[in-house]
């Protein structure tokens, strides 16, 4: 599990992409051997990169990378998406930074849960899991994503029915719903979204200041969305307006 120490090594790490052993050192006020295997750790987990003497973040569309963005806020909304999963569920969770910690969520949970999935990157961060089921959907490999798209992907897909689907996304589009910025996942999650009970969305609330490109889901085919309390008010009515469950984390813990 993560520490109050990891997370603090992921905000500087966020805002200065790299940082001396030393300097995280003297920050956190513990020694460099410390420091060390705790960077041990957050590489083990594909969070940051190692090099000589320091330690940087992985590249810019590497989900490690993003997951050290409002790490914080990302985990509770993970925490809050997970409290709504129970026993014996299939579920299906789809590639993202909160999906991701989703994912670690249930698993550490140790509940007799079934997790699809067509993230690489999910299946090899909860590889350790006790009685979770992982599922490991086939497809075309992107490796900078980690995830598995196209038309494989969807008749893998098929034979799954998922009491609940989680997805991340890239962007918001006013009177549409939610955007993707690469074509072939976001085909690939409206693919697989036609095999799920509910849909649900996992956000933190930056996302909603962007636009992307290509139509991931629409609003009436949501039923619930996880972000944080900085959501616009005004996107807030539109998802309330559309009857969609609102679940708000806080922006820091209590």
């Amino acid at each position: 599990m993560m520490s109050n120490r990891h997370t603090k090594i992921l905000e500087v790490l966020s805002k200065h992409n790299r940082a001396e052993v030393s300097t995280l050192s003297e920050l956190l006020g513990v020694s460099q051997v410390t420091v060390r295997k705790d960077l041990d750790m957050l590489e083990y987990r594909g969070l940051i990169r190692r090099e000589h003497g320091f330690a940087c973040l992985n590249t810019v569309d590497d989900i490690g990378k993003r997951m050290a963005f409002n790490y914080d806020i990302k985990r509770r909304i993970a925490k809050a998406a997970a409290a709504t999963v129970e026993e014996g569920e299939t579920v299906m969770i789809e590639s993202g930074s909160c999906c991701a910690l989703l994912a670690e969520e249930l698993a550490n949970a140790k509940k007799d849960i079934t997790i699809v999935t067509n993230s690489v990157f999910i299946a090899n961060f909860i590889r350790h899991a006790t009685r979770t089921k992982i599922i490991l959907l086939g497809g075309y490999y992107q490796s900078e994503s980690q995830v598995l798209v196209g038309p494989i992907t969807r008749k893998c897909g098929e034979i799954f029915f998922s009491d609940k689907f989680f997805i991340g996304t890239d962007g918001y589009m006013p009177g549409f719903g939610f955007t993707g910025k690469d074509h072939m996942r976001s085909q690939t999650v409206m693919d697989l979204a036609e095999n799920a009970r509910d849909i649900f969305i996992l956000t933190d609330s930056d996302k909603f200041s962007r636009q992307g490109v290509l139509g991931l889901v629409r609003l009436d085919k949501i039923a619930g969305v996880f972000t944080d309390e900085r959501i616009p008010s005004g996107i807030e009515a539109q998802l309330l307006e559309q009857k969609i469950a609102l679940h708000k984390v806080a922006q820091r813990a209590a």
